[in-house]
């Protein structure tokens, strides 16, 4: 694509540069980092602004934070239960910094650090982890159960528990690809 005899890379958008200056070689502080540090920022901002204002007839800002809010702890409670809601913060925190970096990507000139998969694979870790170590602390040795569903045929087991298996590992690769969109 030209413009005025100038040529666009449209993947130059994609490529990280350092900001901030460079910490050697092998770290440094880039546009993406940045932009995280931004959707933090912001997501703190805006419900600082919301629990600071506690108005009763909220203004604007106060009502989309009060919004999002209550938007996550529906979803949350909706999926989990009430057992569940302790784990709240955790899905507002990674909710926000998501919606934030994907609302800021929409600015011009502006990055999506989201379109990296080492951020998203990271954020999917985290999941997948936390998901991993509550399943065992809650569960215990039962959780490995969950591999061969109750009432299978015994002789299914070489097949059903190795598909199983791959299929739980490889829910962290799944949730780190967007999918794919069409035009």
């Amino acid at each position: 694509m030209a413009v005025e005899g100038k040529t666009i890379d449209a993947l130059s958008q994609f490529e990280l540069s350092p900001v901030l200056g460079v910490f050697g070689d092998a770290v440094s502080f880039s546009q993406s980092n940045l932009f995280m540090v931004v959707a933090v920022a912001l997501t703190w901002f805006l419900m600082k602004a919301t629990a600071d204002r506690g108005a009763l007839v909220p203004g604007r800002l106060q009502a989309l934070g009060e919004s999002a809010y209550g938007f996550i702890h529906d979803m949350v409670g909706a999926q989990v239960g009430d057992e569940g809601r302790k784990y709240f913060p955790f899905v507002f925190c990674i909710f926000m910094f998501v919606l934030f970096g994907n609302l800021l990507g929409m600015l011009p000139y502006a990055f999506t650090f989201t379109s990296h998969i080492a951020v998203t694979l990271t954020l999917a870790a985290i999941v997948w982890v936390s998901v991993t170590v509550i399943a065992l602390q809650r569960h215990g040795m039962h959780f490995f159960s969950y591999f061969f569903p109750e009432g299978a045929p015994t002789w299914l087991a070489p097949i059903i528990i190795p598909v199983e298996i791959i299929s739980y590992l490889s829910r962290m690769v799944s949730l780190s690809v967007p999918p794919a969109t069409s035009c």
